[in-house]
């Protein structure tokens, strides 16, 4: 199957370019002026943009977590990704206590092989750490993923001496690390005092609080520490904080590389959601929670300059009813919010629309920056003979509103219900196949895994 889409503008971090791309099969086979090619079915994309199908480095699906399981297991979850223009996803597989790496890995493709509607690859969450597993780390950087992941509080953290020891064995082999920073210990004690001056932990709007500013800032800058110690690379995920953002620019100044990662509802959402009323406060609930409005101006002014690699998702969705499992404490409820579907529109209304970003901007932290990042570069994150066919044909003037009723997603909310988008992905291919048109899902299941370790 030969394709030539003609007429568009391909979208890259270089620039823009009205020019032919050809596509035969699931390979990019020519990009260029006035292309002609026998037999090929001709796409007109004029007025269109083209952009690398998205890249989505930060998801959760089918996560066993707070007595349930994400409402979004691999199947809805992709098909939500798929429809707003992401075309892979890279999901943290969890190593819990007591399992191998490879226990680990095999327990997510029991998940996800089979049942995804995109491509995806695999970080690694480390949560156990001895001689064994160090040892088993050097084939699976090699054969499987070089990114993991490590926590700085819940019941899946690690402490300081095993981040260094982690981070080293990284550097020796060629891996990474992103991490969650929020300090634990004040996370605890200020739970304590809620509960201690009130009695109960009901009141959603006190949520914020037990998860502050300076939780997220004192971890990131212990963490950038250790990793100075061990002089290796680390990502801070999801920063959410003006404080945070500080902390990282003071250690690049130090001469230290650091990659950092923010989302959506950290540029777009802000704590006001949590007085709401209690039952969809909690809908809002994440972590690091939202932050004040002013750290949203921080957030966007870095990605205007360029020092911030990537906007992902930490998709983790529950349904209103998984919810209410913190009614009588708010400690209790699930934290995590949908968003796969939301990304690219939300980014492209509120950074593109709105001049925070640019188009190219946002192809770099959506497509570019992700795919070089996680290793998965050349063949994902660009529009380049020899790539992989990952189109997205975005039309910059349909105006459509985000609603929940609409969405792909198994959740039953919208977080940001009733929201006015001008620009949307009309067209999304999958490796050379039309797989989603405005929001409809049209081939699903067809995703492969993406292995991108060190080799």
């Amino acid at each position: 199957m030969k394709r030539l889409f003609k007429g568009g503008t391909i979208v890259s971090g270089d620039g823009m370019r009205k020019v032919d791309l050809l596509v035969k099969g699931e390979k990019i086979l020519a990009v260029g002026e006035d292309l002609e090619f026998r037999d090929a079915e001709v796409v007109d994309v004029s007025g269109k943009l083209l952009f690398p199908g998205f890249i989505d480095a930060h998801t959760h699906m089918a996560l066993e977590v707070s007595n349930t399981v994400t409402a979004d297991k691999f199947d809805t979850g992709t098909k939500a990704e798929l429809a707003g223009g992401t075309t892979c996803i890279i999901d943290y597989a969890t190593q819990y206590q007591g399992e191998s790496l490879r226990q680990a890995l095999d327990n997510w493709h029991e998940k996800a092989d089979g049942e995804a509607s995109c491509d995806y690859a695999f970080h690694l969450a480390l949560t156990d750490w001895n001689e064994e597993i160090s040892r088993e780390l050097e084939e699976i950087v090699a054969k499987e993923t070089m990114s993991f992941k490590l926590y700085m509080t819940y019941d899946t953290m690690v402490d300081d001496e095993t981040m260094y020891e982690i981070l080293s064995r990284l550097k020796e082999l060629g891996g990474i690390a992103g991490v969650h920073c929020e300090n634990d210990g004040i996370i605890k004690a200020r739970l304590k005092e809620v509960e201690k001056r009130k009695g109960d932990r009901k009141d959603v709007s006190d949520y914020p609080w037990t998860r502050p500013k300076e939780a997220e800032a004192e971890a990131v800058s212990r963490l950038l520490k250790i990793a100075k110690c061990v002089d290796t690379p680390v990502i801070v995920v999801h920063l959410s904080t003006a404080a945070g953002y500080r902390e990282i620019l003071k250690a690049r100044e130090a001469g230290q590389t650091v990659y950092v990662e923010t989302c959506p509802q950290y540029l777009v959402l802000d704590d006001e959601k949590y007085s709401l009323p209690a039952e969809e406060a909690r809908h809002y609930m994440i972590a690091p929670p939202l932050r004040k409005k002013k750290n949203q101006e921080t957030l966007w002014q870095a990605l205007k300059e360029g020092r911030i690699q990537t906007i992902a998702t930490d998709h983790c969705s529950f349904t209103k009813e998984q919810k209410t499992a913190g009614a009588e404490d708010f400690a209790k409820t699930p934290c995590g919010m949908p968003g796969a579907e939301e990304r690219p529109a939300l980014i492209w209304q509120f950074g593109v629309n709105e001049e925070r970003i640019t188009p190219e901007q946002m192809c770099i932290y959506l497509s570019e920056n992700p795919a070089k990042l996680y290793h998965l570069y050349p063949w994902k994150g660009a529009l380049i003979p020899g790539a992989d066919a990952d189109i997205v044909v975005w039309d910059p003037d349909t105006e459509w509103t985000l609603s929940a009723e609409d969405q792909q997603s198994a959740c039953d909310y919208c977080p940001m219900e009733g929201t006015a988008i001008r620009g949307r992905a009309e067209q999304v291919y999958l490796r050379g196949t039309l797989a989603a048109e405005n929001g409809k899902i049209l081939v699903e299941k067809a995703g492969t895994y993406v292995r991108h370790g060190a080799e």
